[in-house]
């Protein structure tokens, strides 16, 4: 199974930027839908940002637009550019695959 791993995240003051990398162990051609997925403390994981080949692209109206995802085929790789960022985008931030397969989560922290 191809395993999903996370990088890129850190400790960025309000208003600044981060881009997070999600990179696969194998191809993620034949994946229909892949996802960010964010989780804060006491709180349940909620959805930031799907790509689907049948639906395109959406948003939680959270982050709509502040965040971009992107999808790179070629590289095995799913980005998350985060803009504009305020105190309560503060998470861990998954990458997700057909609402199956999950990374293990990069800490995001906005704080000043």
């Amino acid at each position: 199974q191809v395993q999903l791993v996370e990088s890129g995240g850190g400790t960025v003051q309000p208003g600044g930027s981060l881009t997070l990398s999600c990179s696969a162990s194998g191809s993620i051609d034949s994946f229909n839908n892949m996802a960010w997925y964010r989780q804060a403390p006491g709180k349940a994981r909620q959805m930031v940002a799907v790509v689907s080949d049948y639906r395109g692209i959406t948003y939680a109206s959270a982050v709509r637009g502040r965040f971009t995802i992107i999808r790179d085929n070629a590289k095995n790789t799913l980005y998350l550019r985060m803009d504009s960022l305020k105190p309560e985008d503060t998470a861990v931030y998954y990458c997700n695959a057909e609402l199956r397969i999950w990374g293990q989560g990069t800490q995001v922290t906005v704080s000043s």
